[in-house]
């Protein structure tokens, strides 16, 4: 695999969490609506590498603070892997110029 490959995994697991939470500020923000369905997120790898959030209403109850903890969690995991593959890529640039 890439740097490249390994940032773009990186990057859509972190756009992954940020839906993910944009879910969550809209179940918090909804939470006195009469017949709001609350959203749930899932999670589905995606055959290219990565993974995507998908959202749709569900009737069981959800956890906003534990979905927060989750999300913040993952998000910065996705983000140190990004550092890190931007981190080789550089390395390996300044190999090449040398």
């Amino acid at each position: 695999m890439s740097i490249s490959g390994i940032t773009s995994i990186a990057l859509s697991g972190m756009r992954a969490q940020t839906t993910r939470v944009g879910a969550i500020a809209n179940n918090i923000a909804n939470s006195s609506t009469p017949g709001y369905a609350r959203l749930n997120t899932s999670l589905t790898s995606v055959v290219s590498g990565g993974v995507q959030a998908l959202v749709d209403p569900t009737a069981s109850d959800v956890d906003p603070a534990t979905d927060l903890i989750e999300a913040e969690q993952s998000y910065k995991a996705n983000a140190v892997v990004f550092e890190t593959g931007a981190d080789m890529w550089e390395m390996l640039m300044s190999i090449k110029r040398d």
